[in-house]
């Protein structure tokens, strides 16, 4: 039976990063984007998103690796797994949400990208 795995995204601004963590994740089953809501990133980040939830998702569905989107709050937890009925969260190495080792899947972030830094650079320009 296909794996279900998950791979949690605020997606603010899609870049090479995320393509690569969710090939990554496809080779491991069927993928799930967990979609931070609007507020949720407001709320963690201090800044509401150019694109609204429903465009971000639309986005993550375009994705060839990407079969399923659905709501999330900042962190996922176990519950959250269970209800989605995943089994595994697919995460970069900054890991923090409080799910248990056996169902996380860890890979290196992609050196040198995330989308704070590219948000903070072109303030900075």
């Amino acid at each position: 039976m296909t794996k279900r795995v998950l791979v949690d995204m605020s997606l603010t601004m899609l870049h090479h990063g995320h393509i690569r963590i969710l090939e990554k994740a496809s080779k491991l089953g069927f993928v799930v984007v967990a979609l931070c809501t609007d507020e949720e990133i407001f709320k963690a980040k201090g800044f509401r998103p150019m694109l609204t939830f429903e465009h971000r998702k639309e986005i993550a569905l375009a994705i060839r690796y990407v079969q399923e989107v659905v709501e999330c709050k900042w962190l996922i937890d176990e519950a959250f797994l269970d209800k989605h009925n995943i089994d595994f969260l697919v995460h970069g190495d900054d890991n923090v949400n409080p799910v248990p080792p056996e169902r996380t899947v860890i890979y290196p972030r992609t050196i040198g990208i995330s989308s704070t830094q590219l948000r903070l650079n072109d303030l900075n320009d």
